[in-house]
């Protein structure tokens, strides 16, 4: 059976009834977190806040370099709904 599809959406007759009410989407919030410093302080630090229940490890970026020698630096980003 062969089944085919309308060329125009169907009319609605529906109205929005007076009970309707707009409800605003929340609205959303980010954090970015950085750190930077030696790559095995950056990594330290990393595990400390997981450890402390601050974000998992692998929500951290890997490890750049950043502009002065030695260093690097890693973001977290957190997005959240303010309330």
């Amino acid at each position: 059976m062969t089944i085919g599809f309308l060329t125009q959406p169907p009319a609605t007759t529906a109205t929005p009834s007076s009970d309707t009410t707009f409800v605003p989407l929340p609205q959303r919030e980010t954090v970015k977190t950085i750190l930077i410093g030696s790559p095995a302080g950056v990594t330290h630090t990393i595990h400390k806040l997981h450890r402390l229940g601050f974000a998992p490890a692998s929500d951290w970026s890997p490890l750049q370099p950043s502009t002065q020698p030695g260093e690097v630096v890693s973001i977290l980003i957190r997005r959240f709904v303010l309330r």
